[in-house]
């Protein structure tokens, strides 16, 4: 496994996290998602996300089991607020000092840990003063609870925006964590630019878009059994876009240079989102314990520039480069 720096701190994290959206909780049994946590720890992962969102709580608190025991220094634990937890009551959502307060506590007793690494805003919160928020996060950090600040899914202006208030407050924001994969591309313009210039590294969700960059999707063809585009607890929303077939059929046209750099598809995705240097980690998931020491094989591998310039030509234009929809993807409003 390598390691990177996150932003402009000296926190190294490992270059695949191992995040548990859709999975632990839900998805996958108990016992396999702590086989799966074992297997990264076993794959030289040492970096893991979630959320307080998923699954309710119950993400964090299998991870926190399947963690236990493990040297708390060795690890970096990421986990994020924002959407509805708990009973979802009318403070239960959002980014207000109340709602960041509470969900710090909560999230810390589920992972069975005095501190997180690192503290996401998971979305932006439209009907917050952001000086609150930014303040509420400073004293989160001031309080011990957590070491760094991080976003996900915000636009460059409003990494700008609370990056400069975290600045004044003298507190870090090192990070932010948006969907980004060989297909979607829409942080690239705007976004990166804006987070390199300020220090801030990307934190990737989705490198293999859904899946539909392993190959296992195919034109024309019926979606698998029990596949995530079958689920639609699992995601399916989110995978529909990259189901057509002018898609497929070019995900399936990257196998021969995959083939040629002995890598799966999978791997050669997740090394793509990592020859950004902008990228700190890619952020990746499991059902299986197989399927982590598979993805974690992606690190340290290096695509030279004409393999880079190979993928695009086959990718053409089914590439979604729109900036515009990062704030497109945002909550206008609160979920209830």
């Amino acid at each position: 496994m390598d390691f990177r720096y996150l932003g402009d701190s000296g926190l190294k994290i490992s270059e695949i996290t191992y995040g548990n959206w859709l999975t632990h909780g839900s998805q996958v049994e108990n016992d396999v998602a702590t086989a799966c946590v074992r297997a990264a720890l076993d794959a030289g992962i040492s970096t893991f996300d979630t959320a307080d969102v998923y699954a309710n709580g119950a993400a964090e608190t299998v991870l926190g089991a399947a963690l236990k025991g493990e040297r708390r220094e060795s690890l970096e634990i990421f986990t994020k607020v924002y959407f509805p937890t708990g009973p979802g009551g009318k403070n239960d959502v959002g980014l207000s000092r109340k709602h960041i307060m509470e969900s710090i506590d909560a999230s810390l007793r589920r992972l069975q840990t005095d501190y997180v690494d690192l503290y996401q805003a998971h979305r932006y919160d439209t009907e917050t003063p952001l000086e609150e928020t930014v303040q509420a996060f400073a004293d989160v950090v001031r309080a011990g609870k957590a070491l760094y600040l991080g976003v996900s899914e915000w636009t460059g202006e409003q990494i700008q925006a609370a990056h400069t208030m975290a600045t004044d407050l003298g507190v870090q924001l090192i990070s932010s964590q948006p969907q980004y994969s060989m297909l979607w591309r829409v942080i690239e313009d705007e976004v990166v630019p804006t987070c390199r210039a300020l220090g801030v590294s990307q934190i990737v969700w989705s490198p293999i878009a859904q899946g539909v960059l392993t190959g296992k999707y195919a034109p024309g063809q019926p979606l698998p059994e029990g596949s995530r585009a079958t689920d639609d607890k699992g995601g399916a929303q989110f995978i529909q876009r990259f189901l057509r077939d002018e898609v497929l059929t070019r995900v399936q046209a990257l196998r021969p240079i995959a083939d040629e750099l002995d890598l799966t598809l999978a791997q050669l995705a997740i090394a793509w989102v990592l020859a950004n240097d902008n990228v700190a980690t890619a952020l990746v998931g499991a059902s299986r314990p197989e399927q982590v020491a598979s993805n974690a094989a992606a690190a340290g591998v290096a695509l030279d520039d004409d393999v880079l310039r190979r993928i695009d030509e086959v990718l053409g234009d089914v590439v979604e480069r729109d900036p515009a929809l990062t704030a497109q993807g945002a909550p206008a409003q609160r979920p209830a």
